[in-house]
């Protein structure tokens, strides 16, 4: 699996970002950060973080 592929768990996403679990689980549950399910498990690809990430960016260089 490559860096591009590779899948983040939540308390992984929950260090990059510094945020608590419920903030997280927020950005998900309102699709701001993309990801899937596998099982009953919730799985991030770094490039959706990445992604999350430039856009929060963007919009705050172009606020």
């Amino acid at each position: 699996m490559t860096a591009s592929t590779e899948l983040l768990t939540v308390p992984q996403v929950m260090e990059r970002l510094q945020l608590g679990r419920t903030a997280v689980y927020d950005l998900l549950r309102t699709r701001q950060l993309a990801s899937l399910t596998l099982g009953r498990a919730r799985r991030i690809p770094t490039h959706a973080l990445n992604d999350f990430i430039r856009t929060r960016l963007e919009q705050e260089a172009a606020g």
